[in-house]
């Protein structure tokens, strides 16, 4: 395993549950929450594309498909905050979290996946 890769996802981890988290509690979108969006997503970018070359390319598993699905929602996620925080739409800017938990939910999964698969894997 890569260290720095390692480091990388959970620093994408740290950031992107403190945007979406502190979102949720604030219960209004705020700019730095969008930064953090951002952070995370680039984090987990460049932590899956270290990943990717250790590993020699994409594993078509839960892990490689739920990875590449989840840094699309990552995507999908921080341009819309950023939308959302321009154009000051004020029902969105206090409903966004709805959205925000599901992606992040949904990140867990390529996040949490090797160490349950290992842990199978142990117990064999």
């Amino acid at each position: 395993m890569n260290p720095t890769a390692v480091i990388i996802i959970n620093l994408a981890l740290l950031f992107y549950s403190i945007g979406v988290w502190s979102e949720r509690l604030q219960g209004r979108l705020k700019v730095w929450h969008t930064a953090f969006f951002w952070l995370g997503l680039i984090c987990d970018t460049w932590g899956t594309g270290l990943m990717m070359e250790m590993a020699g390319g994409l594993t078509f598993d839960i892990h490689g498909i739920s990875g590449v699905l989840a840094i699309v929602l990552m995507f999908i996620h921080a341009i819309w905050a950023t939308l959302v925080l321009v154009r000051k739409d004020e029902k969105m800017i206090v409903s966004f979290h709805k959205f925000s938990i599901v992606v992040w939910l949904i990140w867990l999964i390529p996040y949490f996946s090797p160490m349950v698969f290992q842990m199978v894997e142990a117990g064999k």
